[in-house]
């Protein structure tokens, strides 16, 4: 049976990392979560929970209105071509069901078959949200708490610019070669 969110708290606790917890109705989407949340500060997040072709399985993390290209993404990855994994691949692997997609569930995969991408602009806050296993709250964690708990978990999270934050790596790239 995986880790639910009192397990989650538990060992959170053991590892000395404070968190808040806001309590709220099941939300399954980015705009619900907008709409309910309320005042909770720090970087909102998508969860994206990602398959490629070869059978690596990704959880990409970034902001809620990060634009994510995911035509190219698998590029900036270094993947094979990538699909959204299975809700039951999902549940296998993290212990949640489709909407509740979280960095916490790397508490879940014990094998260590997910490679958790934390995207760069994210990383730009201190404070990040995040559902604690299940969609009815949010819980709001330290950047760096959230680097220390994956690394616990088996987990060495990769901090890459996945979204285009105005400028595509193409593009910066195509900037640079036209100064030169």
């Amino acid at each position: 049976m995986p880790a639910g969110r009192a397990d989650l708290a538990a060992y959170l606790e053991t590892l000395k990392i404070a968190t808040t917890t806001v309590e709220h109705p099941p939300l399954f989407t980015v705009e619900e979560s907008r709409a309910l949340r309320g005042n909770i500060p720090g970087g909102h997040t998508k969860n994206l929970f990602l398959k490629d072709k070869k059978g690596r399985v990704f959880l990409v993390v970034a902001e809620e209105d990060a634009a994510i290209d995911m035509k190219s993404l698998y590029k900036r990855i270094d993947s094979a071509r990538l699909s959204f994994g299975k809700p039951e691949l999902l549940a296998q692997l993290f212990g949640v069901i489709p909407g509740a997609v979280t960095p916490f569930g790397a508490i879940n995969d014990v094998e260590g078959r997910v490679t958790v991408i934390l995207d760069e602009a994210l990383m730009r806050h201190d404070r990040l949200n995040f559902h604690p296993l299940e969609n009815t709250a949010t819980t709001s964690i330290t950047r760096d708490d959230l680097v220390a708990f994956l690394r616990h978990t088996g987990h060495e999270p990769l901090i890459l610019a996945v979204s285009d934050d105005g400028t595509t790596a193409e593009a910066a790239d195509s900037a640079l070669e036209s100064r030169q």
